[in-house]
Formats: C-alpha cells, sequence, structure tokens
C-alpha cells in the first residue's frame, strides 16, 4: 500500500487537526512495527540504503520507529545490504522472499518467522521511504485498534493546498466521522477529487495498523476490481467488507520516492 507524496503540514505534538488529544498507543496491546524495505525501486533505485544525515534511509526510518516506543521494531528486508546496515545500527532485521508483490505480503512472511507463536496482536506495516516521520504517528495509527470495529487502522490529514485536491498522486480518503473526535470510518479511497461539494478533503497517509487476523485474510484475498483500476491496495479491504479507522492528525511526512525527494529530506534533516 503506497503513500502519497504531498507538502508537509505541522500540528501541537500529540494532537490531530481537530485538536483533540491522539490516544497513546499504550492502550494497544502487543504491538509488532514491521517496516518492509526492497532495493528494486524504479525512480529511486537502492533507496532503503541512499544516505541522509549520515545514515541509511532505513536506518533513519528504525530510529523514529524506535523512538515511538510502541512495540518491537522489525525490517524486513530482500537486501543484505539493508540487513547489515541495520544490524550495524543496533536494529533487528529479518531477510524475505525478493518476489513479493507489495509490502503488505512482505510483512506477512516477516511476523510468521519473528513472531511464530503469534504474540503480537497489533502489526503496524510502516513504510521504509518516510525517513521524516514524526514518531508520534505511530500511536495515532494503532490507537483505533484499542477498542472494538476496526480491522484496520490508518492515518489522513485534511488538504490545505488547493492544487493538492486535484493531484492523483494524493490519495483522498473518503469517510464518514465516528463518535471519537478526529476519528473516520474510511468509506472509499480515491485518486480523484472527492468526496464533491463544500467540506474538506484529507490526504490518506500510507501507514497502517491491522489485526493479525485481519492482515493474514488480507494477503489471502486477491487484487480486487476497484484496487486494480485505482492501483491502491487498501480497497482490497472495503471490497471484502473489511473495516478501516482513520485518524486524522496535521503532518503528513515525506515520502521519497524521487531523487528530488531525497534532496528535500536531506534538506530538513541535514
Amino acid at each position: 500500500m503506497q503513500p502519497s507524496a504531498a507538502t508537509f503540514y505541522v500540528r501541537a505534538p500529540g494532537t490531530n487537526c481537530l485538536g483533540s488529544t491522539i490516544p497513546k498507543v499504550s492502550h494497544v496491546s502487543n504491538v509488532l512495527i514491521v517496516i518492509p524495505a526492497r532495493m528494486q525501486a524504479t525512480r529511486l533505485p537502492g533507496k532503503p540504503m541512499v544516505d541522509i544525515a549520515g545514515a541509511p534511509m532505513i536506518v533513519q526510518v528504525w530510529r523514529r520507529a524506535l523512538a515511538a516506543d510502541a512495540g518491537r521494531v522489525v525490517v524486513a528486508t530482500d537486501s543484505a545490504d539493508v540487513m547489515a546496515a541495520v544490524s550495524a545500527a543496533g536494529g533487528e532485521a529479518v531477510m524475505t522472499r525478493a518476489d513479493h508483490a507489495s509490502g503488505s505480503d512482505r510483512i506477512f512472511e516477516a511476523i510468521n518467522s519473528v513472531d511464530p507463536g503469534g504474540a503480537a496482536d497489533v502489526i503496524v506495516n510502516l513504510q521504509g521511504d518516510l525517513p521524516t516521520l514524526e514518531p508520534h504517528l505511530v500511536a495515532a495509527c494503532a490507537a483505533p485498534l484499542a477498542g472494538a470495529g476496526p480491522d484496520l487502522a490508518t492515518l489522513a490529514a485534511e488538504i490545505s493546498v488547493e492544487e493538492e485536491k486535484t493531484n492523483p498522486n494524493v490519495v483522498k480518503v473518503v469517510g464518514s466521522p465516528l463518535d471519537v473526535a478526529g476519528r473516520m470510518r474510511a468509506l472509499y479511497f480515491t485518486r480523484a477529487t472527492a468526496p464533491y461539494g463544500d467540506g474538506p478533503l484529507y490526504h490518506h497517509i500510507g501507514i497502517y495498523a491491522y489485526r493479525r487476523a485481519a492482515l493474514a485474510r488480507f494477503v489471502s484475498l486477491p487484487p480486487s476490481p476497484l484496487e486494480k483500476r485505482e492501483k491502491l491496495e487498501q480497497l482490497r479491504a472495503l471490497e471484502a467488507g473489511m473495516r478501516i479507522d482513520v485518524t486524522v492528525v496535521d503532518t503528513v511526512p515525506l515520502g521519497v520516492d524521487t531523487p528530488h525527494d531525497l534532496e528535500r529530506a536531506r534538506a530538513l534533516l541535514g
């Protein structure tokens, strides 16, 4: 499931754009954070190992996941170089197959390797190309799974830059507000400008938390018709009747997909 690039937003630490306090991930038991990292990126070859502020990007992301203090952190990779870099930094990494179609498939292989007994109840899929990630976003993502209801959880931020509303690279989430302030139930994800009419539009941030059984079910499903049409993997879950809850935050991490993104990240962290 791919995040989309967009402008950064700034918010008060620990709050969402509605001013509500983000629930702490300590309310969610037995969290396992998995960072998928593959070397075969087409637009930025060798992406996990590019240097940002004196460390490979994957190490920068691992450090931020660790700073979240939300649970065990494991990097899942198909690269011996990534494995060595994470291990040298003091982190935990596991080798996975090189032929996975998605990061979700890679993390599912990884959790069955590092946690075969199923101790982790919640799995966070943290993209390996988010070196500017604010650690509190991990807690914000996992928080909806502290209660009954959702199978998955993710993040969104209100779009404040007009041109991003029509940019197909900025994925929008259409959601229905929940009783909990700053939360929505996702009804659809789209590259189109939606919903129609007056009111805010929300930019989807591609970080996910799954209940373990939901992840197992998700990776067992074939790609769905709307997923293939929009090229958005999360639509597979919605088409299968799975519930996705969304926490609204006020910060969008920079996804590093191109050389230009890399220079922006180096400027921010240098």
